[in-house]
C-alpha cells in the first residue's frame, strides 16, 4: 500500500514542474485517481502524457503496491482554460 502523498512524490520526481492531485478511489490505498499538470506535456499526445506519468509510478504498479490509476493530464495551457482546480 502507497499513500497518496507517495504517489505524488513518484510524479513529482519524473515531473518536478508538476502540479499533482491524488485522492485515494477506494480508501484501500491501491486505485487511485491522478490529476497532472506539467509543461513536459507540451507537444505530447494524450498518450505520451499519460506514458510519462506511467513512468514515474512504474515500480509500484510493478509490485501491484498501486493497482489502478486513472489519469486526468494537462499542459498549463490546457489547465488554465479547464475550470479544475488542484
Amino acid at each position: 500500500m502507497v499513500t497518496p502523498e507517495q504517489v505524488k512524490a513518484m510524479i513529482q520526481t519524473e515531473l518536478p514542474d508538476a502540479l499533482v492531485q491524488i485522492q485515494d478511489l477506494t480508501g484501500g490505498g491501491d486505485h487511485y485517481q491522478a490529476i497532472v499538470v506539467s509543461s513536459k506535456f507540451e507537444g505530447k499526445t494524450l498518450v505520451q502524457q499519460h506514458q510519462l506519468v506511467y513512468k514515474a509510478v512504474r515500480q509500484a504498479m510493478a509490485t501491484e503496491a498501486i493497482h489502478a490509476l486513472t489519469l486526468k493530464t494537462y499542459t498549463p495551457q490546457a489547465w488554465k482554460t479547464s475550470s479544475q482546480v488542484v
